[in-house]
């Protein structure tokens, strides 16, 4: 049961939808609102605790917050950044607001919903869940199930891609501390000069452009988590600051000579060897030591391949809730996947899928219709247009696409990716016209249709042209 829900005023009933899924995805009921759904009176025993604003301004808007205020009280609204909304409630200034990006990215609502929730004193939503069900991950979920009840220090380690900072934020939520702040700080993002005011904050004055008082991530993450990304690209000279922090749990502002005590819980991360810095010179041990009372190490990609079905059915279903079309990969294409070395690691996965999502919306994807570095590792690949030369090395093209490797090929879905490719060439050199690419191909229009059909390839196209 989602814990409650979130009023959401949008008279496009697809984002409706988007929206929708994306709350549903986050544990919370959408009572659609201005798009043909569900009215405010249909809210049920849950009690909503914000409204989305979408596509609607002016008296709309005021005529729809009228009825859902009628048996609420007034709430916060969470506004896209493209609705026409967000002039008016900023001029108004009478209701508080947050904008939200467009699309709508899943971790900056769920940071937002979660601190409404603690603002009212209310339980947290639910875990965030891992995919992946290798033994690889099994070990890393087991680990931060371990060490989430405590305040130990976590450093976390891996390449870049690996998802570290998804760790981060599952240990964050799994704790005591899953009500209060979870802030989140790039060291490596952050020029050197700045990332003390940015840790610390700093006092009106306290340098050039200090234009007023700000409080730093210590101050703003206080009972809560505070995420240090990238910490091995912390200079020395920050790094004997953070030391003292976490020795003596006190800091100052830049500027400012008045001690502040903290409490936070200090999860770091790098994708760096430390050891190996420390050797250098580049990294203080005493600091090292003081980050990883407790590290775990995520294993990258290449190392859980068994988990590739699982995660791109998650990244699939991450497209849909934004309103991308799914994407079916056929066997070859998840045979040539797990023979690629994922250098981006599972970041990289991600947004292969979303790239396949849009070249082929409700589409089969072949291993011939992945980009070329993915198919590197596939035995058997033809290529188009050496078929169409006729030779290639003294070989013809065509023979070449015709040596069995020693594995064995899976026939039907080699014919298959063969056939999708010289109809999309067919198609492209008829401009999309149907009865002209048929031509091409020596088929009967209707036997095309059918292919195209058949491999979902008819969006966009003239089927009845000549």
């Amino acid at each position: 049961m989602p814990y409650s829900s979130i009023y959401v005023i949008e008279p496009d009933r697809d984002r409706a939808r988007v929206v929708a899924a994306v709350l549903d995805s986050l544990g919370y009921r959408a009572c659609i609102h201005g798009a043909g759904g569900r009215q405010p009176d249909d809210a049920g025993d849950a009690r909503p605790r914000a409204a989305y604003v979408g596509g609607v301004s002016g008296e709309a808007l005021e005529r729809e917050l009228a009825l859902i205020e009628k048996r609420s009280e007034a709430m916060p609204l969470l506004v896209a950044a493209d609705s026409p909304a967000v002039e008016r409630l900023a001029r108004e200034a009478r209701r508080e607001y947050h904008l939200v990006d467009v699309p709508l990215r899943e971790t900056q609502l769920s940071e937002l919903l979660a601190q409404l929730r603690h603002r009212r004193g209310e339980p947290a939503a639910p875990t965030t869940r891992f995919v992946g069900s290798s033994a690889p991950m099994r070990r890393v979920n087991a680990l931060i199930r371990q060490v989430a009840p405590f305040d130990s220090s976590v450093l976390i380690l891996g390449e870049s891609g690996t998802g570290k900072e998804l760790v981060a934020r599952t240990i964050h939520e799994s704790s005591p501390r899953r009500d209060k702040p979870f802030v989140p700080i790039n060291c490596g993002a952050i020029p050197a000069e700045l990332l003390e005011s940015e840790l610390f904050g700093h006092e009106k004055g306290a340098f050039t452009g200090a234009i007023n008082t700000r409080k730093g991530r210590f101050e703003i993450a206080e009972g809560g988590t505070l995420f240090l990304d990238e910490i091995g690209d912390m200079s020395l000279p920050m790094q004997v600051k953070l030391l003292r922090v976490l020795q003596e749990r006190v800091y100052e502002r830049v500027g400012s000579n008045r001690s502040q005590r903290c409490d936070v819980r200090i999860i770091a991360a790098t994708h760096r060897n430390l050891e190996e810095a420390i050797a250098r010179g580049q990294f203080r041990e005493d600091l090292y030591y003081r980050l990883s009372v407790f590290p775990i190490e995520m294993p990258p990609l290449r190392e859980r391949l068994g988990d590739l079905p699982e995660l791109i059915a998650e990244f699939g279903a991450r497209m849909a809730r934004r309103g991308l079309e799914s994407v079916m990969l056929q066997e070859s294409a998840l045979r040539a996947l797990a023979r690629y070395a994922w250098p981006g690691n599972v970041r990289e996965l991600a947004n292969l899928i979303e790239r396949l999502a849009i070249l082929y919306p409700r589409g089969s994807v072949a291993a011939a219709d992945l980009p070329a570095k993915y198919r590197s590792g596939v035995e058997v690949e033809h290529d188009i247009d050496a078929l169409a030369a006729g030779q290639t090395g003294g070989v013809s093209a065509l023979e070449s696409c015709m040596l069995l490797p020693r594995s064995g090929i899976d026939l039907k879905d080699h014919l298959a990716g063969i056939e999708m490719a010289l109809i999309r060439q067919a198609l492209q050199a008829s401009d999309g016209i149907v009865a002209q690419a048929a031509k091409l191909l020596h088929l009967q229009r209707t036997t095309l249709v059918e292919k195209l059909r058949k491999y979902g390839m008819q969006g966009g196209l003239q089927l009845s042209g000549s």
